[in-house]
């Protein structure tokens, strides 16, 4: 990245004639020392040497964007920024202009999205307003962006967000993250009521995905977390087991219709004979039958079937009760 903008060293400007620079200490000896360049090296020895002496001026402001500049990851440098861009009362909105500058480059940059929160808290609602549109372009980009997916939670806008989550599921039914961020939603939002409010039509546009993506992982656990700490909804719940029976009497995709099948076993769930006979369906071995028992049955399919997590699989086995 570009840093001393005018290409002039710090020690040949008046400006900076009273400083005194202030050296990195490797210690006498240090096992590998780095080869800073020129620039890197000088904007750093007068960063420490300003730091030290907490001066907080133009110059020490504009020094930290210099210093920025040459490293963007230097948390401290971003720390000090901020105290001096309170004591000057600086205008925030110039603010924004030079992180999207780091940001054109450095997009997934921890420190730079930290100053970001914070100076958008202080500009108030207006500039909050923004930034979620910018989050929405960034994700668009960009749909596992973690730090957009942060910044966008940290900002709220929760009026618009299920909507929003139900548009990037209706472009990508496989985007975790949107289905990560649903959650967050239906869970913390003010005006949605709760989880338990929201179970019930949540659940059914679960289900309905479910149906139409069996092998997508994501609404799977999303159904599971839509009961969490309540397994005993979970298990009474019918259009849980439901969706299990009618994703296996498809006879494909069905790995995660038997995981979630033999969670509701290991939970409680009584299953009736037209689930023993979807699994069984399942199973063309003429030389190794299934066990009488249904978990264990299901173990021993999902262990042949899903041989990435076969000692999985085998574990869970081992760990049944002699009668699930």
């Amino acid at each position: 990245m570009e840093s001393n903008e005018d290409g002039e060293l710090l020690s040949r400007k008046a400006e900076w004639c009273d400083v005194t620079p202030l050296p990195q200490d490797d210690g006498p000896n240090p096992v590998v020392p780095i080869a800073y360049n020129e620039e890197f090296r000088e904007t750093m020895d007068y960063f420490r040497a300003i730091y030290q002496a907490d001066e907080r001026s133009p110059r020490a402001l504009r020094l930290t964007r210099q210093a920025i500049l040459v490293n963007p990851g230097n948390y401290t440098v971003w720390h000090f920024r901020r105290l001096v861009l309170q004591a000057l009362n600086t205008s925030l909105h110039e603010e924004l202009d030079f992180l999207q500058q780091i940001a054109n480059s450095n997009s997934k940059n921890y420190q730079l999205w930290h100053h970001r929160r914070w100076v958008v808290e202080r500009l108030g609602t207006d500039a909050g307003a923004k930034e979620l549109q910018l989050t929405k372009k960034i994700l668009s980009l960009d749909a596992k962006n973690y730090h957009a997916w942060s910044h966008r939670r940290a900002l709220g806008g929760w009026e618009d967000e299920l909507d929003y989550c139900q548009h990037l599921l209706e472009e990508d039914i496989f985007n975790n993250s949107a289905w990560n961020q649903r959650y967050f939603v239906v869970t913390r939002s003010p005006f949605l009521g709760g989880l338990k409010a929201m179970r019930l039509s949540e659940v059914r546009y679960t289900v309905e995905a479910i149906l139409a993506k069996p092998d997508n992982e994501c609404p799977w656990r999303y159904l599971r977390g839509l009961y969490k700490d309540d397994t005993e909804v979970l298990v009474n719940d019918p259009q849980v087991s439901l969706v299990c029976l009618k994703v296996m009497n498809t006879k494909s995709n069905y790995v995660f219709a038997l995981s979630m099948l033999l969670d509701l076993l290991c939970y409680g769930f009584q299953p009736s004979q037209e689930f023993r006979d979807a699994v069984d369906a399942l199973w063309t071995s003429d030389t190794h039958p299934l066990e009488s028992d249904l978990a264990k049955a299901i173990c021993y399919i999902l262990e042949h079937l899903d041989s990435l997590r076969s000692s999985y699989w085998m574990w869970r086995k081992n760990k049944l009760p002699l009668a699930a």
